[in-house]
């Protein structure tokens, strides 16, 4: 269960609390997401499918599953696409993921609509999983009411 404990502030923090949906591959040696107080960390997700496997396409279709795989875990914890406040995207090719902007920003604004939280993306030589070309991490902030004001 989850433990509250009132602080000398009066603030309640929730102990930790793993987040791993059912609708994700199980993983090994890592969490999906972790709940503490109101804060989802959310574990890099790259393009893959409930079997493990990363699924066919090019950068856009690996972004769009990778995403899909953020919310779900926050999803799952509670929260709601607009309750991100940080997202990191790490990309094994800048280039090609600059020249396809447009069409990814078209799967954001699909999946989290007009919301825009701090953002990094940051080139890699080489993801987890080796044809993985996309991998999503985020953080997020529930308010007590379940959505972000």
């Amino acid at each position: 269960g989850i433990t509250v404990i009132p602080t000398r502030l009066g603030v309640h923090i929730m102990s930790p609390r793993v987040i791993n949906p059912a609708s994700l591959a199980t993983p090994i040696g890592f969490a999906h997401g972790v709940l503490a107080g109101g804060a989802v960390y959310l574990g890099g997700q790259t393009a893959m499918d409930a079997d493990g496997r990363i699924v066919d396409g090019d950068i856009v279709d690996q972004f769009r599953r990778a995403l899909q795989n953020v919310l779900e875990t926050l999803r799952e914890a509670g929260g709601v696409p607009s309750d991100l406040v940080s997202v990191t995207i790490y990309l094994t090719d800048v280039d090609e993921y600059q020249r396809r902007g447009r069409d990814i920003g078209r799967v954001w604004k699909e999946l989290v609509g007009p919301w825009y939280p701090a953002m990094a993306g940051v080139g890699v030589t080489q993801l987890w999983q080796r044809e993985a070309m996309v991998e999503v991490q985020g953080i997020a902030v529930i308010t007590p009411e379940g959505r972000s004001a």
